[in-house]
């Protein structure tokens, strides 16, 4: 995976996209969380930080990327401003599209496979990244025995 940017250059490309595109400073802390694993970005109402995925930068690329950094600063600004920052909310739609922000993060690639499993009785197959204890587990559609294969 390709390396990602320090966290001051991360700061920096967030506070640049607030005031390219809602015209207002982000004056709060935007931090790396290799935590995430779906979603590309988070907004916290309580200290009013963003949390990014720095596997959307390794993968997607800047451009997708700085769309992300968009749909955060519109749950920012909308909460500061006391508007809609739901994602279901009319509010938070309209900013949205008004700075061309994603909608969705994009999909991540597939985790890799370590282990496959097959039911011994209806052939079922269970791809697994960490083992599983064939004593203990059996076939979710049949019952059966599970084999390591």
């Amino acid at each position: 995976m390709p390396s990602v940017c320090s966290e001051e250059t991360l700061q920096k490309w967030v506070e640049d996209q607030s005031l390219r595109y809602f015209h207002r400073p982000f004056v709060h802390r935007a931090h790396w969380n290799w935590r995430l694993r779906t979603t590309g970005g988070r907004y916290y109402p309580k200290t009013h930080d963003l949390d990014f995925n720095p596997k959307m930068l390794a993968y997607h690329g800047k451009e997708t990327f700085l769309a992300i950094i968009r749909h955060e600063l519109c749950h920012y600004h909308l909460y500061l401003t006391n508007g809609g920052y739901h994602h279901r909310d009319r509010d938070f739609k309209q900013l949205l599209q008004q700075v061309n922000g994603l909608r969705y993060a994009p999909p991540l690639p597939a985790q890799q496979v370590k282990y496959t499993y097959q039911c011994r009785h209806c052939h079922q197959m269970y791809p697994r990244q960490r083992r599983v204890n064939t004593a203990r587990y059996r076939c979710g559609r049949c019952g059966g025995e599970l084999a390591l294969r």
